[in-house]
């Protein structure tokens, strides 16, 4: 029985190879490196979710039923990738590469302007909060939800985008460090969260009070559950609508303690006042 739970609804090999190498070099890293166990705990139970999410008989659910659903997307975009922000993996994952891997391939990458470039374009705030929240609103679409469970290739994309951008956003509210070289303002990381989550809450409350089955694509799959269709739907809106405002409001909390503990050691920008030109008056 509980061989049935682990093993994947739908085995795929790039998941698990992606998976693997990431655990392999945060085990290597933290061999190399001094981090806390709550920090590793932390990761771990991110990278778990994800596991779980995707590649165990939990995913069964989520393709037959709207509601479970949800709680995948969840999972994917909100609670797993700030986990594993919160953790602060990216030290640790390049220490796990080992010295001579850095020096030769990833050193030369990192000083290179193209990859500046690319990155300064990539992870653009305005960008990657703007994604964040489209991916969300994107997804909920009738007929592009449809489309994701008819489609294997797509399904596994809608997937994936669920976790690149919640890496991404998470990554950039999360930052301990200040701006320069920081690429948000530490006021705006925690005000961010606020905003994103206002148009989640609106399409969760939006899906909660329809009185129509949004998505009939859930029925011609086959339900999991024996239960009324809008009651589902209901359900899954409310997923929507408090969980996910709720990890939101945690990201912005964390955000704001990392806010405080760089004015407390001094870290912040500090605005100069301009000096007073003395102006003779005219008589």
């Amino acid at each position: 029985m509980f061989l049935k739970w682990i093993v994947p609804w739908e085995f795929s090999w790039v998941f698990l190879l992606t998976f693997v190498l990431t655990c392999v070099l945060y085990v290597r890293g933290t061999r190399r490196l001094r981090v806390p166990v709550a920090r590793q705990a932390t990761f771990w139970v991110g990278m778990v979710i994800i596991y779980a999410s995707l590649h165990s008989y939990f995913d069964y659910f989520a393709e037959h039923e709207f509601f479970m659903h949800r709680i995948q997307q969840v999972l994917l975009h909100h609670l797993a990738p700030l986990l594993i922000a919160a953790a602060y993996p990216a030290t640790v994952l390049r220490a796990g590469l080992g010295m001579r891997l850095r020096a030769r391939w990833l050193r030369p990458l990192a000083r290179s302007r193209a990859w500046r470039g690319l990155l300064h374009v990539v992870m653009h705030p305005g960008l990657v909060t703007g994604v964040f929240v489209a991916l969300i609103l994107v997804w909920l679409i009738p007929s592009v939800q449809t489309l994701a469970m008819l489609d294997w290739r797509i399904y596994r994309a809608m997937n994936w985008s669920m976790i690149v951008s919640g890496l991404a956003y998470w990554a950039i509210i999360l930052d301990h460090r200040p701006r320069p070289p920081g690429r948000m303002a530490p006021g705006m990381r925690v005000l961010s969260p606020a905003i994103t989550m206002v148009p989640q809450i609106v399409a969760g409350a939006f899906v909660t009070f329809s009185k129509t089955d949004l998505y009939p694509i859930f029925e011609i799959c086959g339900r999991a559950f024996t239960m009324n269709v809008l009651t589902g739907q209901m359900i899954g809106g409310l997923i929507m609508w408090v969980p996910a405002a709720t990890i939101e409001s945690i990201g912005g909390l964390l955000a704001l303690q990392q806010w405080v503990r760089l004015s407390r050691n001094g870290r912040l920008p500090r605005r100069v006042p301009r000096p007073r030109v003395y102006r003779p008056s005219s008589q």
